[in-house]
C-alpha cells in the first residue's frame, strides 16, 4: 500500500518533469534548480555517485528534524523568518504538511495557521462544517487550504459538475457581485436538491467565499514543496555540498553570500578564503567540513584571468608571487585583479603574508613581465644554464621585513575585494553575547518586519554620516552590521546630542527603534535608544535563579543603581534560559564586599566576573 506522501507524487511523477525538462530549466527564474544542480554535482564528484531526484525518500528524519527546528536557511520557500517560526511549531513530519505550509504562509490564509497548527497536535479538536465534508478536509485538520477543495466541495454539497465548480473558484477569485450572486443561487438550490438546509447551504457558500479568494492551488503547492523538500534533503544530508552550491548561486549578492556564510558558521562548517593553488571558479568543497571560496567572487577578478590562472596551476602549482606573475598571463590577469586576490588572502597559504606581498607587486609583476617576454622571444635564459635548484631559488619571493596588517586591517581588505569579512568579522567576539540577548532581530530578518514595528538589532558601526537639520541640530545616519548583513540606522537629534559618542565607527551596540518602510528598495529603523557592547574585558554576570522572589529583585536593582564601578551587567534568567544586558544606569563593582552584597540577596554563586570569551554563555546555560 502507498503511503500518503507516495500517492501525492503518483500525482506527477518525477519522470514526467523531466521529460518535461522543468527540472533543467530554469522556466521561473529561480536560482534554486540551478543551486540542486551544482549540489549534485559536488556529491558526484565526491562521492563518485549521483544523487537521483526522483529516489530521494520523502520520509527522510534528518530532513523533518531540520525543517522542525527552523534550519531552513537557503531552503526554497522556507528561509524567512516567520516561516521559521511556523516550522518551529508545525513539527513537520510528513511531505503533506509541507505542502500545506507553503499554500497557508501568504496574506489570507496565515490567519489559519494556528488552528492547523493546534488540530494537528490535537490542543485543539478538528472542526468541520459537516461530516460529509470530512474526507476534503482530513488532511488540513478542517482548514480549506487548497482551490480543489473548493471544488470538491461544490461538487459534494451542491452537485455540480467539476467544470461548474472550477467556474464557481474563478468567480470568486474576480469578485464580480452579479456573478457571485448567480453562483450563490446555484450552490444554494444544489444543496437544497441534496437534503442539506439552506442555512448549512448559506454557511458552506460563506465558507468558500472566504478562503477561495486566497485558496491556493495544491498542484502549484505541491511543486513547490517538492523543490523545498529536495533542498532541505540536501541541507541536512549533503550541507557542505549544499552551501557551497547555495554560495556559488548567489556570489553577486554580498547581503545573501554574507548570510550563508554565517550559517556555515552555525553550522560548524568552516568557509576558506580563496587560494590562487585551490579555488576554482566557483565556490567549492574543501573536505567535510570546509568550503573553499571562488575565484569569481573575488572583485576585479575576470573569466579571463581566472582561466589564466587555472590553465597555468594544471601544469603544476604556484610556489610564490613572482612564480604566479611570470606564468600567468598578465594581459587578463593584470595588476588590479593580483592586488585584489593578495588584500583577500589568495596568496596566504605561501611563505608571506599580505602586506609583504602588497609591498613587492610591482617587483613581482616586472620580473614576470621580463620572464614572459624572454620565454616569447625564444631567448635562452639563465634558467636553461642552472640546476634545479638554482631555479627554486630564483624563483622564491623577495618579502620586505615589515608587519603583517591587524586584524582590523585585514577584514577591512577582505570587505573591500568580497563584500563581506571571510576569516573573521569584528563582531565575532559579540556573538556568544549576541546569541543570548532576548528579543534581537538579525539584519536578514528585518525586511519581514512592520513598518513602524518596534525592533532591536545588535551589531558594530561600520559609517557613520552626520548631518546638521534645518534647526541646527546635529544628527546621524548609521551604518549596522552584524553576522548576517547591515541595516542604516536614522539616528535623531534627542538621541545623537546625548549619545554621539557611542555613534562611532568600530563600535559595537544594540539598537531598539521602529522599522521605516518609506523607501521600497531597503528597509531602515529610527533609533529609539542604544547601548554599547563593553569594550572592557570584564563584565558582571548574575544568575537570577528559577525560586527568586520578587523583593530580591527590587534590592538588587537598588544595588546595582547605587554603584560607581562602572563594569557592564548582565542577567542570566536560569528557568527560561535568557540573557539580559542592562543599560549604563546599572554598574557593577569588582569589589569582593559588593559582589557578597548581591550573592545575599540571590545566594551563594550568583554572581561571576568574567572576560567576554566563546563558551561561557554554554558554561551559564548548562549551570
Amino acid at each position: 500500500m502507498k503511503t500518503n506522501d507516495q500517492a501525492i507524487m503518483t500525482q506527477f511523477p518525477m519522470g514526467t518533469l523531466e521529460q518535461l525538462g522543468l527540472l533543467k530549466m530554469d522556466f521561473l527564474g529561480l536560482k534554486t534548480l540551478s543551486i540542486i544542480e551544482e549540489t549534485q554535482a559536488h556529491i558526484r564528484r565526491r562521492y563518485d555517485r549521483e544523487l537521483v531526484l526522483s529516489e530521494i525518500p520523502l520520509d527522510d528524519r534528518p530532513t523533518y528534524e531540520l525543517l522542525s527546528q527552523g534550519e531552513t536557511t537557503g531552503i526554497f520557500q522556507l528561509e524567512s523568518a516567520g516561516m521559521r517560526n511556523v516550522l518551529r511549531e508545525l513539527l513537520p513530519n510528513t511531505f503533506a504538511d509541507i505542502i500545506a505550509v507553503v499554500a497557508l504562509y501568504r496574506p489570507g490564509p496565515m490567519e489559519q495557521i494556528p488552528v492547523f497548527i493546534n488540530s494537528k497536535h490535537g490542543r485543539e479538536p478538528i472542526n468541520y462544517p459537516h461530516s460529509v465534508l470530512e474526507p476534503i478536509l482530513k488532511e488540513t485538520y478542517g482548514v480549506i487550504v487548497y482551490q480543489e477543495q473548493i471544488i470538491e466541495i461544490a461538487a459534494t454539497m451542491a452537485g455540480f459538475s467539476l467544470s461548474q465548480a472550477d467556474l464557481l473558484r474563478r468567480a470568486i477569485g474576480k469578485k464580480k457581485k452579479e456573478i457571485l450572486d448567480q453562483q450563490q443561487e446555484l450552490f444554494i438550490s444544489g444543496c437544497l436538491e441534496k437534503g442539506f438546509t439552506r442555512r448549512l447551504a448559506e454557511e458552506i457558500y460563506n465558507l468558500i467565499l472566504k478562503f477561495a479568494s486566497y485558496g491556493f492551488n495544491k498542484s502549484h503547492a505541491a511543486a513547490y514543496a517538492l523543490i523545498a523538500y529536495q533542498t532541505a534533503y540536501m541541507k541536512a544530508n549533503y550541507p557542505v555540498e549544499f552551501m557551497a552550491a547555495l554560495m556559488t548561486g548567489y556570489c553577486s549578492n554580498s547581503d545573501k553570500t554574507a548570510l550563508y556564510i554565517a550559517d556555515c558558521r552555525r553550522q560548524g562548517i568552516e568557509v576558506l578564503p580563496p587560494d590562487i593553488n585551490e579555488s576554482e571558479t566557483n565556490f567549492t568543497v574543501a573536505d567535510q567540513k570546509r568550503i573553499r571560496f571562488g575565484l569569481a567572487a573575488v572583485k576585479n577578478v575576470g573569466a579571463g584571468a581566472i582561466e589564466s590562472i587555472l590553465k597555468a596551476r594544471r601544469e603544476r602549482p604556484f610556489r610564490s608571487l613572482r612564480d604566479f606573475c611570470s606564468r600567468i598571463d598578465g594581459r587578463l590577469c593584470n595588476r588590479k585583479a593580483l592586488e585584489s586576490l593578495v588584500k583577500c588572502g589568495a596568496f596566504d597559504a605561501l611563505d608571506g603574508h599580505r602586506a609583504q606581498y602588497l609591498a613587492s607587486l610591482e617587483e613581482a609583476i616586472s620580473e614576470g613581465q621580463l620572464v614572459q617576454r624572454e620565454r616569447q622571444n625564444g631567448q635562452i635564459t639563465m634558467f636553461s644554464l642552472m640546476d634545479r635548484q638554482s631555479k627554486e631559488d630564483l624563483i622564491e619571493d623577495r618579502l620586505p621585513e615589515i608587519e603583517e596588517f591587524s586584524d582590523k586591517e585585514r577584514l577591512a581588505l577582505e570587505k573591500e575585494m568580497l563584500g563581506f569579512y571571510i576569516s573573521g568579522h569584528p563582531l565575532e567576539q559579540y556573538r556568544p553575547l549576541l546569541e543570548r540577548i532576548t528579543g534581537l532581530t538579525d539584519c536578514a530578518s528585518l525586511k519581514e518586519a512592520r513598518d513602524r514595528s518596534t525592533v532591536k538589532v545588535g551589531g558594530v558601526v561600520s559609517q557613520v554620516r552626520s548631518i546638521y537639520t534645518k534647526k541646527g541640530r546635529p544628527m546621524a545616519f548609521v551604518r549596522l552590521e552584524d553576522l548576517t548583513g547591515s541595516v542604516e540606522i536614522i539616528v535623531f537629534s534627542d538621541l545623537y546630542e546625548k549619545r554621539s559618542d557611542i555613534f562611532q565607527e568600530d563600535s559595537p551596540l544594540v539598537v531598539q527603534g521602529k522599522i521605516d518602510l518609506k523607501e521600497e528598495e531597503e528597509v531602515k529603523i529610527i533609533a529609539d535608544s542604544a547601548v554599547q557592547l563593553p569594550r572592557e574585558p570584564r563584565q558582571l554576570f548574575i544568575k537570577i535563579g528559577a525560586a527568586t522572589a520578587p523583593p530580591a529583585l527590587a534590592k538588587l536593582k537598588q544595588v546595582l543603581r547605587s554603584a560607581k564601578g562602572g563594569l557592564p551587567v548582565y542577567l542570566f534568567f536560569e528557568k527560561e534560559k535568557k540573557m539580559i544586558m542592562l543599560d549604563e544606569s546599572f554598574q557593577a563593582s569588582a569589589e569582593p564586599p559588593f559582589l557578597k552584597k548581591i550573592e545575599k540577596l540571590l545566594g551563594a554563586g550568583s554572581t561571576r566576573l568574567e572576560e567576554l570569551k566563546p563558551g561561557l554563555w554554554h558554561t551559564l546555560t548548562k549551570g
